[in-house]
């Protein structure tokens, strides 16, 4: 099953897609939330689709694509989670996963207009498989009992500025992370049913020229891992988000250009959607659209 938010900033309708058609879910939620997404919703969702109860959203194509999900309580993200990148970032690969946060007001829609911060040389890509938590994930006793905590999974761009990653951090990687908008999610969540997360391809390409093309199946540490492993240390709460990684062939391994004002960066992950977004030079977005982003009710 495929969720999605479409509309306006602030107003997005939830909806599910089915096959060709897209259908408002407002008779079941009011939005794709945490409760939403912890209250069992495919049976649920599914039996309302066979009753015909949920409307057709007959518009739906010309709509405005958000974040698949409310902005998340956290979002949670893991890092050199692929070999090869940990080696283009200069680093051995880790053995334990490396965890740093994103704000929530980084999640936007997927092909909503990036700006790139003020002062930044090193704006960089970064393709990711995402997880969204389905149920509330503390102290899980295995990586087993992780996959009745997932809702389901996204595109995510991790979008990055290495200078404030790296060069005046403080030894701390979330100072690069969390400009406004660095977070393009979706287009839509897809349940577990509908992929298999251990072996998806993933790409990226800047001005239609490839960069990343690798699979989730060299991930160091497996989804279920990932979510076993958080759970030791932090709770995390339905609707939140979990970035797993990057593959390599990223600007930072210097073998290509960092983004500028006007380039097109495009990202897609095999069953989960393509996104698209335009890069501008700081101050050409206006803030209000930045400060509102998904904020949800």
């Amino acid at each position: 099953m495929k969720f999605a938010r479409l509309g306006e900033i602030g107003s997005e309708i939830p909806v599910v897609i089915d096959g060709a058609s897209t259908f408002d879910l407002r008779p079941l939620t009011s939005d794709v939330d945490g409760a939403f997404l912890a209250s069992d919703p495919v049976p649920r969702v599914a039996e309302a689709l066979a009753a015909g109860t949920l409307p057709e959203l007959a518009d739906a194509d010309e709509l405005r694509i958000g974040a698949p999900i409310v902005r998340p309580s956290a979002v949670v993200c893991i890092g050199m989670n692929y070999a090869a990148h940990a080696a283009e970032s200069g680093s051995e690969p880790p053995s334990i996963p490396i965890m740093f946060l994103k704000t929530p007001n980084t999640v936007v829609g997927p092909n909503d207009t990036v700006e790139i911060p003020r002062g930044s040389e090193k704006t960089d890509w970064e393709v990711e498989l995402g997880i969204v938590i389905g149920a509330r994930a503390s102290y899980l006793n295995s990586p087993e009992e992780a996959a009745s905590h997932i809702a389901g999974f996204v595109v995510a761009n991790d979008i990055s500025e290495r200078a404030f990653q790296m060069e005046v951090s403080g030894g701390q990687w979330s100072k690069g992370k969390c400009a406004p908008g660095f977070n393009p999610t979706g287009p839509w969540l897809v349940t577990p049913d509908e992929v298999d997360h251990g072996n998806l391809r993933l790409r990226s390409f800047v001005n239609g020229e490839p960069r990343q093309d690798s699979s989730t199946s060299d991930m160091i540490f497996s989804v279920e891992h990932i979510v076993w492993h958080l759970s030791q240390y932090l709770t995390l709460e339905p609707g939140d988000l979990v970035l797993t990684g990057t593959p390599q062939g990223v600007a930072l391994s210097g073998k290509f250009p960092y983004l500028r004002d006007g380039d097109v960066c495009e990202i897609d992950i095999e069953g989960l959607g393509r996104q698209r977004q335009e890069f501008v030079a700081h101050g050409a977005v206006p803030v209000s659209s930045i400060a509102d982003t998904e904020a949800g009710a």
